[in-house]
């Protein structure tokens, strides 16, 4: 999700240093459409390095495993260092993208690219999906436009963007995380054992929580740091 601190980019000079932390910001988020839980949220100024970035860690979340590391051999010859390993996606990996075009500010076209894997493959995955048949970004961008609506900060054509990007980084990580278990989302709610609707939170959904945290304990819940 694009946003921007202090200044669009195109107003950056590189040159100079006071602009070195103005311009584009990107949310990377790891999303569960169907608990609507952010596994892994991850902030940065280029887009290529937060994307790898969010998706090695969602997946090591998710599965409990590293993505495979491959060691290439060492080059021959005197003076010659090894090459470093190398990072290898998982051959079950499977990807795809949306790209939509418009025409007067509306969609007229929707072209769908498989970018890893296979179309059998992205199909197996579809098949077994709870949330979706057909490949589209309708969930994310749900996503972003909660995430919007929570912090002003990423509010577009708006004069409360951030001016500085600690804080702006500080907030973008409260409100992604409180959303996690201190937000009940209206579709997650599900009837109780009496017949009445029961709000639930991401947290809840995803069996991680069994009530909606309060601020006040989401924020003195003490913090375990993992290596």
């Amino acid at each position: 999700m694009w946003s921007f601190v202090g200044k669009k980019q195109k107003n950056c000079d590189p040159l100079n240093p006071d602009d070195d932390h103005k311009g584009d910001w990107w949310d990377h988020v790891a999303y569960d459409p169907n608990t609507n839980w952010c596994w892994r949220w991850s902030p940065g100024r280029g887009l290529p390095r937060a994307s790898k970035k969010s998706s090695a860690r969602s997946r090591t979340a998710s599965t409990g495993s590293r993505q495979p590391v491959v060691a290439p051999r060492e080059t021959a010859g005197p003076g010659r260092r090894p090459l470093l390993p190398q990072r290898c996606l998982d051959p079950g990996v499977t990807y795809a993208t949306v790209r939509k075009k418009r025409q007067n500010n509306r969609v007229v076209a929707v072209d769908r690219t498989v970018v890893l894997g296979t179309q059998e493959a992205v199909d197996r995955v579809l098949k077994g999906s709870v949330c979706s048949r057909t490949i589209n970004t309708s969930f994310v961008e749900r996503q972003q436009a909660t995430a919007r609506g929570q912090n002003a900060r990423q509010s577009r054509r708006t004069y409360r963007f951030s001016k500085d990007w600690e804080v702006h980084e500080s907030m973008s990580y409260f409100t992604r995380y409180r959303y996690n278990f201190c937000w009940p989302v209206r579709t997650l709610r599900a009837r109780g054992t009496e017949g009445r609707w029961q709000q639930r939170t991401p947290a809840m959904s995803a069996g991680l929580s069994d009530h909606i945290w309060s601020m006040e304990e989401w924020l003195s819940f003490p913090v375990i740091q993992r290596n």
